[in-house]
This record gives C-alpha cells, structure tokens and sequence, in this order.
C-alpha cells in the first residue's frame, strides 16, 4: 500500500506535542545566545546561536509534515538538511572573518550560556528519543538535536580555556568544530531524506 500520510491525527499527537516544546526551547535560547554571543565577542557561542535558530526552523518544518506523505516528508528532511548545511557553510565564513579582523571572547559567559543550552538539547533529546528510529522528518530533528548537544559541549571547553588562558583561539577553533561538525550532520539528514524519497516513490 501506498503512504497516503493519512493516518489518524491521534497517533501524531506525541510527536507534534514534543516538536511543538523542542521549537519554543530552541527559539528561546537561538535569542539568549545571539545576545550573549555578542555581548561575549563568542564566535563558538554565535555558531550555537544559528544552529539553535535552524533547529526551531527544522522543527517547525517536521510539524508541517505530520501526516503528510511519505514523499512530502523525505522533502521535509531533505529542506532540513538543506537548511544545516548552509548553517555550517555559515559558521565557517564568520570564523573565517573573526580570524581575520579579531576578536576578544568572554570565557565566563560562553559557559554559563552553553550549559544553560546544553540543558536544553539534552532534553529535547530525551523527548526525542522514542521517535528517533521513525520516520524521516522526525529522525532529521533528532539529528539536529543531537548535534546540538556536541556543539554545546565544544563551546563550554573553549569557554574554559579562554577563562583560564586568555587564548581567542580556541573559540575559533570550537567554533570551526561546531561548522564542520554540522555540516556533517547536513549531510547525514540528505542522505536518509533521497533514501526515504526512494522508498516513498518504490510505493506509490
């Protein structure tokens, strides 16, 4: 049988309920880490601020898709994706411009606003969990999630060597990390998006 993305709107209710906190989480901290990244001159906090950011765009994204086709979600995933990899290209080119023209990172707020974040993604990913091996669009929001909670982790050991060193550089370093890292992750969620398109057109 074909995937007609018409399945009772109560099976959907649990994903679109974790999917509707996981948006307002990610959009709330994209804001408070935008401000502090700026505030702090944090091209590691800054890069976490835009993945935060693109992470509520996936998710509003996956809650568009819910009980749409299987080809509608692989398309959901795939603009995922598509989305994370213009975000690393992103990251890569203000490092990039940091190195450049400068910069003077702040190692006290990085940590404090990245473990506030890192809480957050970890329990995004909690409730994410049950789903992960579901369909597409919910597994690309997992992806997200999880590279989230890396990239968290990276910006609280750079804030704590600019703390302790002074060192700028490790906030370039994280920061680059942080791009390349979710460019990887990009590339993951396009991959799982051709192959859930495939599926879907095999079924039609």
């Amino acid at each position: 049988m074909s995937d007609c993305g018409c399945h009772p709107k109560g099976e959907d209710s649990p994903a679109r309920r974790v999917l509707w906190v996981a948006l307002g989480l990610n959009a709330g901290m994209a804001v408070v880490e935008t401000a502090v990244g700026l505030r702090a001159e944090s091209t590691g906090l800054l890069a976490d601020a835009l993945d935060m950011l693109s992470d509520a765009a996936a998710y509003a994204i996956a809650l568009l898709a819910i009980g749409r086709s299987g080809s509608f979600k692989a398309g959901a995933a795939r603009l995922s994706g598509s989305l994370l990899f213009l975000l690393g290209i992103g990251v890569l080119v203000e490092v990039g411009r940091r190195a450049i023209y400068g910069s003077n990172p702040d190692g006290l707020p990085m940590m404090v606003t990245a473990a506030l974040a890192l809480a957050v993604n970890a329990t995004v990913l909690v409730l994410l969990r049950p789903a992960r091996s579901g369909e597409v669009h919910i597994r690309a929001a997992w992806i997200f999630t999880r590279a989230d909670v890396v990239a968290n982790a990276g910006v609280i050991i750079s804030g704590l060597i600019v703390a302790a060193t002074g060192l700028r550089y490790a906030d370039l370093v994280v920061g680059a990390a942080i791009g390349v890292y979710v460019i990887r992750e990009a590339l993951e969620i396009l991959r799982e998006a051709r192959e859930a398109k495939t599926r879907s057109t095999a079924e039609a």
